[in-house]
């Protein structure tokens, strides 16, 4: 397996240099030996694996063993004993009085189920609606680079670009409805102040640039050092700051007056106030760009290149806002080197990781207890975004071998596999933002090559849809696993550190050839 291995390094250091926006004639020979490399890696995978049963039931076959079994329940319908319809009206008449009647007619009321059977319950019917759940994808043309990040505001999918501007979509019916330029350098992220507060909380925000009570906003960060504020309304910058570094992250912190908090590619945080946009605290607070920066509640949880994650506390009553609580290093984490940043997701004392490996890292950030959550059946799948809406985990994943773009599904809180979901054509996920219509219908948007948008369809939608729904075995047999790496994930790693007797130029990586370090310049 240790030629497997060397391929997967290969592949892997490819797809990070097809990010660059740029190639030196050294860079494009190794591009252009991908699909030599996938031939060569799947005929070895081939010879590996030998004849093996389907892991799971995809696509077509499932429909098909669904259709067997509703004939077989039609056929039994169709002749149903009389000891059959006698248990039947015993059943309906113990639903009618909430009692239940054994065989020598004894009555018994029943016994309420345990909060472990009702999660069960829960988590099966999640994942029957998940099942017959369909999808309708719509891309939006507009951006002319790689998209880094997008955010949703009601309606709206924002979107910033490596192209250098930042994009306001009308979700509904597809469309661009402004265009924000301003930044001279690559867009690399985006953070949108919540309606969640206290309405007046939203409209004192408002009041600080003179605007209307009602007004939305949208903050951006680019590698041109600035961050800049957006009102939605007027597609105006009312206010920008200059940092003095590229920025790599930034985050609203609702607390007080407000708080802005940037993360820079040297591994600085620097807070900001609102009202006066005024830096009030710099924390030197990693080693490496802060790749990742999200709140919850008075916490703010920040991530970096190296793999490092740390855990803030946020006051207004401090001169310095920032008080840090928790650090926990690569060591802990198991994230860092170059195979791709670290995107964090708080819920409780749990947050979610993926830092560009097979598998989403769980981290309680109170203990430093660390888990894995399988999210790829082999370790040649790159998991580069990771995020979260009520009830849902949702994990991109990328498998190098054969290029093929996947969205895993699990359930919360208990973190068990759903579904997959994916599409023909679909391109690596580089960034993800969800939220919930007003009828509770799921809409998803994803970034990379093209910024596509997720609608999910009604249940009495009769067409196919454009996703397939499919149950990946290998992953249910996998949910959480210790926090130790796995034999083939710790090879891997070894691997990477021995050299590959081959030559320089087509072996050695760039220094610049880091995910991060691809999508800014």
């Amino acid at each position: 397996m240790g030629e497997v291995r060397k391929l997967q390094k290969k592949l892997r250091q490819i797809e990070n240099l097809e990010i660059k926006i740029s190639l030196t004639p050294e860079e494009k020979v190794k591009v252009s030996k991908k699909a030599e490399l996938r031939f060569r890696l799947a005929e070895l995978l081939l010879q590996h694996s030998g004849p093996q049963q389907t892991q799971g039931i995809v696509g077509k076959e499932e429909d098909k063993m669904k259709r067997q079994v509703e004939e077989v329940t039609e056929q039994l319908v169709a002749c149903r004993p009389a000891l059959k319809i006698a248990r039947e009206e015993r059943r309906e008449n113990e639903r009618i009085d909430g009692s239940q009647t054994d065989g020598r007619g004894e009555t018994h009321f029943p016994v309420s189920p345990s909060a472990e059977e009702q999660e069960d319950a829960e988590f099966k019917s999640r994942k029957q609606t998940w099942e017959k759940a369909k999808f309708r994808l719509r891309t939006l043309e507009g951006h002319s680079d790689i998209i880094t990040c997008a955010v949703a505001v009601d309606n709206l999918v924002i979107s910033g670009s490596r192209d250098t501007t930042v994009k306001v979509w009308h979700v509904p019916t597809a469309t661009e409805q402004r265009n924000l330029g301003g930044h001279s350098g690559g867009v690399t992220c985006l953070s949108a102040p919540p309606r969640a507060p206290p309405p007046e909380y939203c409209r004192r925000l408002a009041r600080v640039f003179d605007l209307a009570d009602k007004e939305r906003f949208v903050l951006s960060g680019s590698t041109d050092c600035c961050v800049r504020i957006w009102a939605l309304s007027s597609s105006q910058c009312v206010k920008s700051i200059y940092t003095f570094n590229a920025v790599s992250s930034l985050c609203f912190i609702a607390e007080g007056e407000g708080f802005i908090v940037t993360g820079s590619d040297a591994g600085k945080l620097q807070v900001w106030s609102w009202s006066s946009l005024e830096n009030c605290q710099s924390e030197n607070a990693h080693l490496d760009a802060v790749t990742t920066l999200q709140s919850q509640g008075p916490l703010l949880f920040s991530g970096s290149a190296e793999g490092c994650v740390c855990v803030w506390e946020v006051s207004d009553e401090r001169t310095e806002p920032l008080r840090r609580l928790h650090v926990w290093g690569p060591e802990v984490t198991g994230c860092g080197g170059d195979d791709g940043r670290l995107i964090l997701s708080p819920r409780g004392d749990r947050v979610f990781l993926s830092c560009g490996k097979a598998s989403i890292r769980i981290l309680n950030w109170r203990t430093g207890m660390m888990t894995r959550l399988t999210n790829h059946s082999s370790t040649a799948g790159v998991t580069d975004c990771v995020n979260q809406i009520p009830g849902l985990l949702i994990g991109s994943c990328f498998d190098i071998t054969n290029g093929e773009s996947t969205i895993n599904l699990f359930s919360l809180p208990q973190s068990k596999y759903l579904v997959s979901l994916t599409s023909s054509d679909l391109p690596r996920i580089l960034c993800f933002a969800a939220w919930l219509t007003a009828s509770g219908d799921h809409r998803w948007v994803t970034g990379g090559r093209n910024l596509i948008v997720w609608e999910q369809l009604p249940g009495s939608f009769k067409k196919r849809g454009d996703v397939t729904v499919r149950r990946d075995s290998r992953l249910e047999d996998c949910l959480l696993e210790s926090d130790r790496d796995s034999e083939d994930e710790q090879s891997e790693v070894d691997d990477d550190e021995d050299s590959i007797p081959q030559d320089a130029s087509e072996t050695e990586e760039p220094a610049s050839s880091s995910w991060l370090r691809c999508v800014l310049q």
